[in-house]
């Protein structure tokens, strides 16, 4: 059973690797000029992201489960 577990994250972390670099290769010179955008926004603005994307995340995933 635990060997499925790493197995399935795993696979997880592979399919993230391969959906955050979609945006980079088909349009890099969006994907810098969001990047310097970002560099500009407040910590605390970044930290509200991202805690929504996790807790959306969550949200998915159980409705998924």
């Amino acid at each position: 059973m635990p060997t499925e577990f790493w197995h399935e994250l795993a696979i997880a972390f592979c399919l993230m690797l391969i959906l955050e670099g979609v945006i980079p290769f088909l349009y890099p010179q969006r994907w810098r000029n969001l990047v310097q955008q970002l560099a500009r926004v407040d910590d605390r603005v970044l930290r509200v992201i991202g805690f929504a994307s996790m807790l959306a995340g969550l949200i998915l995933l159980y409705l998924v489960n």
